[in-house]
């Protein structure tokens, strides 16, 4: 399974803004956009000014970090959103919103996305009373996303939830005691609740 395995750090320094990479340390004062606002690397300070290209890859950038997926995935999920009816970018965020190690992020289980998709993939999570351990995996309306009785992260997620970093967005619905959420409906783009202008996005893979 491919995943990003260098500095978390860089990449929200790159892109200038917290991504919440790292649950609980980007709430403090060691966040690395706190301690060194400018992109990492020799040259960080002295970047030229942005083409119309080079913003619209940015957010590409941008949305990819914040979900956790490398290109080839990234595509997939548009490709996908392309194909539904509907505004193609809301579609994309969308399907990148439905994956399982978001819900469970999203839910307040997991401090972030990147423990979310560790928790899903060690198979501490059952969907609908069936063992899922794929973070990439598409909730469903109705479906219920619970902690197995099997498994030993209840003391983890009692700190998660009683941090509560994050509110639930309205889509979800949590029970914090029974350590489930289901899912509602469908996320609208007022729920997704992250700094990507999508269109531009849109605009990229179009060209």
């Amino acid at each position: 399974m491919a995943r990003y395995r260098d500095a978390k750090c860089r990449l929200c320094r790159r892109e200038g803004l917290k991504l919440f990479l790292k649950g609980a340390r980007c709430f403090t004062d060691k966040c690395a956009i706190e301690r060194r606002n400018y992109p990492p690397g020799q040259h960080g300070l002295n970047r030229g000014k942005l083409t119309a290209f080079g913003v619209q890859l940015r957010e590409k950038q941008k949305a990819k970090r914040i979900y956790g997926v490398l290109e080839s995935q990234f595509r997939k999920y548009f490709q996908w959103a392309e194909a539904e009816k509907g505004v193609t970018g809301e579609n994309l965020l969308r399907l990148l919103e439905l994956r399982l190690d978001n819900v469970v992020h999203r839910l307040g289980f997991a401090a972030s996305r990147r423990e979310g998709r560790q928790m899903v993939a060690h198979g501490h999570f059952q969907v609908n009373g069936r063992k899922v351990s794929v973070p990439s995996f598409l909730v469903k309306v109705g479906d219920v996303v619970q902690l197995r009785p099997t498994s030993k992260l209840q003391a983890r997620l009692d700190d998660n939830v009683n941090a509560g970093r994050g509110q639930v967005p309205q889509w979800l619905e949590v029970d914090p005691n029974e350590k489930k959420g289901v899912v509602r409906s469908l996320p609208l783009r007022d729920d997704i609740q992250i700094p990507v202008a999508e269109q531009l996005i849109v605009e990229l893979y179009s060209k």
